[in-house]
């Protein structure tokens, strides 16, 4: 499920800001963009946003600004010898302008390092305070949309529902023209005078077994009475069991329309179908 949240705190002449960002997945994937002497608290980081994710791709970043413009930094005198004197080799060896050589040196990754430091338990407390704040807008975030999201599943479900209940006045007719076909087809290719009656009823009645719909009718109906129950069910992970109902919702579906040998019912079969569909791209992004 997608969720957003932001938050920022300013203490001790610093600034701090969290923002946390997720795309649905079914799998956890955490990555943060943190400083670098944060890397010894990461694990700790990690675990408290793992238990308010549950699951998805999640992107954390932690940024710490001094508010007086004093943020430390340091050259890395050996790298930055080596890259000019690299240059300054090739320059003359390939007799080329040697340019503003500093400027560009200072570009290179890692000639230019953010000076790491020990953080200390206040500073800590006051980033987590953060990471907090902005996880509790993370989870405001999915409640929204789980809240729309709810809606448009339970509108779906009831469409479903109302297309099962106009499938009964088709059922008589097609078992009408199904005797009339038989019928029809038998005093063509033997004569009226050579049909057997009983066997004709016989045969009649093994071809509207076959046709017989009433079970999927009701396993669809239960179904969808199911899938209403689990989204009243107060628990923050479902979407897996409302994704295995969804799928037993569209074997009944495809039964109903093997078994439909009309049209009518199964333009409501192509219309349940399309509900579902868009039931179950819903139920991917659901937790």
């Amino acid at each position: 499920m997608t969720g957003f949240g932001r938050a920022s705190q300013s203490i001790d002449e610093k600034s701090i800001s969290v923002e946390v960002r997720s795309l649905n997945s079914k799998f956890t994937d955490l990555r943060f963009k943190i400083p670098t002497n944060f890397k010894e608290r990461e694990q700790e980081l990690r675990r408290i946003v793992s238990d308010h994710a549950e699951r998805g791709k999640v992107d954390v970043s932690v940024e710490v600004k001094s508010l007086l413009g004093e943020d430390g930094f340091t050259i890395n005198e050996a790298l930055f010898r080596k890259y000019f004197q690299e240059i300054q080799s090739l320059a003359v060896d390939l007799d080329i302008d040697k340019g503003d050589v500093v400027q560009t040196i200072l570009r290179i990754p890692n000639v230019v390092a953010s000076e790491e430091r020990e953080i200390g338990d206040e500073e800590w407390n006051a980033i987590m305070a953060v990471v907090r704040a902005a996880l509790d807008q993370f989870d405001q975030f999915r409640f929204a949309e789980g809240s729309a999201m709810e809606n448009d599943l339970r509108e779906r479900i009831r469409i479903i529902v109302d297309l099962l209940k106009k499938v009964p006045p088709f059922e008589i007719e097609r078992m009408d023209r199904l005797r009339q076909r038989l019928r029809q087809n038998l005093d063509e290719f033997l004569g009226k005078e050579n049909v057997d009656e009983n066997r004709f009823e016989q045969e009649v009645l093994f071809y509207l077994e076959k046709m017989d719909i009433t079970e999927e009718k009701v396993r669809l109906e239960q179904h969808c009475l199911f899938f209403l129950e689990q989204l009243d069910v107060e628990t923050k992970v479902k979407g897996r069991k409302l994704s295995f109902i969804s799928q037993e919702m569209g074997r009944e579906i495809n039964t109903l329309g093997a078994k439909a040998y009309s049209a009518d019912i199964q333009r409501l079969v192509v219309a349940m179908k399309d509900e579902l569909e868009k039931i179950k791209e819903q139920v991917a992004n659901i937790l």
